[in-house]
């Protein structure tokens, strides 16, 4: 059974405990939180010049809060994240994909989804996309091909194959 002084004590103890770790040089405090994170490998992902993700689409812009449909992204709101950097249409966008970057990035690094299917990285037609789970899907369109109306055909079945080669092309090195 607890007593009173023994509950007083701990408090106490816990108190003081924060007070000392708050008083430590911000050097010191470092070392009681995490390590910072190994930076993202973005080797394998669909970027352009100067690690431009979407060729300056506003990531955003394809889901409804961003009005649904793509568009350019402005050099001027640009945000860097977790090594690709992405361009915005408004302020507004660049605040949604700042609270949840991971539910605006395209899968599969910004490759075609249906030549993910087939493990092979094919450049996109960024207004050729669609939305599936609330995921940012795109494809290659060009007057010969469009592999979106293909992806719909077997929607499921392509995108499960295509998980399962983004997992394996971007699984970590293992150690030397």
């Amino acid at each position: 059974m607890i007593d009173a002084r023994s509950s007083t004590r701990r408090q106490l103890f816990l108190v003081l405990t924060v007070l000392v770790l708050a008083s430590l040089p911000p050097r010191l405090r470092a070392l009681q939180e995490e390590p910072p994170k190994k930076p993202r490998d973005v080797s394998h992902f669909n970027l352009g010049k100067d690690k431009l993700a979407l060729q300056g689409y506003d990531p955003v812009a394809y889901f409804p809060e961003g009005g649904g449909k793509p568009k350019k992204g402005l050099v001027t709101l640009t945000l860097e994240h977790e090594g690709a950097r992405y361009c915005f249409a408004s302020e507004s966008n660049q605040r949604h994909f700042r609270a949840t970057p991971a539910k605006y990035e395209p899968q599969y690094g910004g490759w075609c989804a249906y030549a993910m299917a087939e493990r092979d990285k094919v450049e996109i037609d960024p207004k050729s996309f669609l939305i599936t789970d609330g995921k940012l899907h795109l494809f290659f369109k060009a007057w010969y091909a469009d592999t979106r109306a293909k992806w719909l055909q077997d929607e499921k079945g392509l995108k499960e194959k295509a998980d399962g080669a983004w997992k394996v092309l971007n699984a970590p090195l293992p150690p030397k």
